[in-house]
């Protein structure tokens, strides 16, 4: 692999950021149990991206490889998640029969997500395409150049077991499980301040 740019995602680019991250889950355990149909997925999930970590492309936190062959939307320490548009998004756009299983998990993620300053990773991904070749590793070690310049913990959630040992070869350490019912699985990941 070539050294690729790496850059921070501008306003003018968000919607690449989201395409490049849509590709890159195509496949994912949970976001396939919310969204199981083609066109449900391409419609929803990227309003459910921009739900959960869109507040990171206002605070210049949105990094990319490349040209979008990776992407990372990390949220400050200032930044909390906005829990209520997922929820509302969730009430719209997720099968009724699946709403008790996917609010218990989300309920399950806040409770587990850490009181303290940190910052949280909200979406990481690579192009399916080029998965395996060492991009979303060069992405992670950039970004983390740049968080740990605060001295701070970084959490993140996984839903996909695959991804369990690349976080972990960065220095992430699993610290909890959400699930219920028919939702597969999300792992909580915290790596300690640096």
């Amino acid at each position: 692999m070539g050294a690729l740019p790496f850059a921070p995602v501008r306003a003018n680019e968000r919607r690449r950021a989201l395409d490049a991250l849509v590709l890159a889950f195509t496949a994912d355990p949970v976001i396939r149990w919310l969204y199981p149909e083609a066109r449900q997925y391409l419609t929803h999930f990227p309003e459910f991206l921009a739900a959960f970590g869109g507040k990171a492309f206002a605070e210049k936190t949105v990094w990319r490889l490349g040209e979008f062959s990776a992407v990372a939307l990390w949220l400050p320490p200032s930044v909390d998640l906005d829990g209520d548009a997922v929820v509302a998004l969730f009430t719209e756009t997720v099968a009724p029969e699946q709403h008790e299983d996917a609010f218990s998990v989300l309920g399950q993620m806040d409770d587990a997500h850490p009181r303290f300053p940190h910052w949280y990773l909200a979406w990481f991904g690579v192009d399916g395409a080029i998965q395996g070749r060492g991009f979303g590793g060069e992405l992670m070690k950039r970004c983390l150049r740049i968080v740990d310049e605060d001295h701070l913990p970084t959490y993140l959630n996984t839903s996909n077991p695959r991804n369990i040992s690349f976080y972990e070869r960065h220095g992430f350490e699993v610290t909890g499980e959400a699930q219920a019912g028919g939702c597969p699985p999300v792992l909580s990941m915290l790596r300690a301040a640096q």
